[in-house]
């Protein structure tokens, strides 16, 4: 560890390539009231920081997060596509959420908390299992949860802006997609009895999360199945027969554009407002979200209580907290990696300071292990043990299918 008194920033290396064990170490060296925790391919504007801590003044409020852009959205299809997701999401969702004082995700590229709730949450955020056990992902989001069940606000400050990368190949794409994913609905499951209680407007918003991709999978189930026995209603009959088969066609597939782009640009004004070029790409980008997303989104849930890696992080561990454990007595470990995608360099003249917390692991230093660990460590060459649990999941799913299949008609 070493000082760097020209700038007052303080830097440390860990051999762990865990994020929680970062942010519990960077926890246990701040003295402030207030914790700020920055990923490593975020970059500040200039207000960026006495911005956010600005609602701190409220003592109700335990954590805000930034708005947040994607850099250099135009090089890629992708990047565009990432950025108008993120736009929308600070343009609706968000604000929506932080009305009610109950954003139900700060996202972690730049959050801040007031550092006794980390600290007080720190046992469960390093610890803590769900169906059988503990996912190094969704830090973020399991923060954000922790922070509202000891009582807190959770807010959005759109006045404090950062930029973040995205990923510009489909494999990494997926990889993010589907770490969020698993992310997300593991701890919407995990926290929707205290939702229920307490914010039954953030259940809904959550739920209906989960939910709308299985209705996409009915619409298809239903589609397919009334095309191949000739059942149910064609309602474009009538053009078809009034106009004919080419110009009846033309005629719905016309309508049908027109209708859809009407209706996503209700939905979406502020943002194309703001972007007008996505008015003609939005067809597209629905349809890439549709398509892309919708299925990642369903292989996430049923896939949310196995045990994966951090997916476009390299040489992070498995996912196992006795992973972390054996770190810890090695000591050995490479240095890790924090960087999701960096394919397209960041544009000229956008400057950044970017605070890594985490900490060396000295000798001495003491884990505190939780009984329940021995029940899941890897046995028989290092295979882990059965997780019944992880079939809950595939039963809430499973069983949405079969009735979306028996309802098909």
């Amino acid at each position: 560890m070493r000082s760097l008194p020209d700038d007052g920033v303080m830097w440390t290396w860990t051999p762990i390539p865990s994020k929680r064990n970062a942010v519990k170490v960077g926890t246990e060296l701040a003295s402030g009231e207030i914790l700020v925790l920055v990923d490593s391919d975020t970059v500040w504007t200039r207000d960026t920081l006495c911005e956010l801590v600005k609602p701190f003044a409220d003592p109700g409020i335990g954590g805000v997060t930034t708005r947040q852009r994607v850099l250099d959205p135009q090089r890629h299809f992708f990047t565009r596509w990432a950025d108008w997701l993120e736009n929308s999401r600070v343009k609706y969702s968000m604000p929506a959420q932080s009305v009610l004082g109950h954003v139900g995700c700060l996202p972690g590229r730049t959050i801040a908390f007031r550092r006794q709730i980390v600290v007080k949450a720190m046992d469960e955020f390093m610890h803590g299992r769900f169906l059988g056990v503990f996912l190094e992902i969704s830090d973020d989001r399991t923060l954000t949860n922790l922070a509202l069940k000891q009582g807190y606000r959770t807010v959005y400050q759109s006045t404090s802006l950062v930029f973040t990368d995205a990923p510009v190949t489909v494999r990494k794409l997926y990889k993010q997609q589907l770490r969020w994913a698993r992310g997300s609905q593991y701890n919407t499951l995990r926290m929707l009895p205290w939702m229920v209680r307490c914010a039954p407007v953030l259940a809904v918003f959550f739920v209906s999360d989960i939910v709308l991709p299985f209705l996409l999978l009915g619409a298809v189930i239903g589609g397919v199945e009334r095309a191949v026995h000739g059942t149910g209603v064609n309602y474009y009959t009538a053009y078809l027969r009034e106009y004919g088969f080419g110009l009846g066609m033309g005629a719905v597939v016309v309508l049908t554009v027109l209708a859809s782009r009407l209706s996503m640009a209700i939905r979406q004004l502020r943002h194309l407002e703001e972007v007008p070029g996505d008015w003609w790409r939005m067809p597209a980008f629905v349809l890439f979200s549709s398509m892309f997303l919708m299925p990642i989104r369903l292989i996430g849930f049923f896939r949310m209580a196995h045990v994966a890696a951090w997916g476009t992080r390299r040489d992070a561990y498995s996912g196992m907290q006795d992973d972390v454990i054996a770190e810890l007595e090695r000591e050995t470990a490479p240095a890790p990696t924090d960087i999701v995608d960096r394919d397209a360099p960041t544009p000229s003249g956008a400057a950044a300071r970017t605070a890594v917390l985490a900490a060396p692991v000295t000798a001495g230093t003491q884990v505190r292990e939780h009984p329940e660990e021995a029940d899941l460590r890897p046995k028989d060459g290092g295979r882990h043990a059965v997780n019944v649990l992880a079939a809950v999941p595939y039963l809430i799913g499973g069983t949405l299918i079969v009735l979306e299949v028996l309802y098909r008609g």
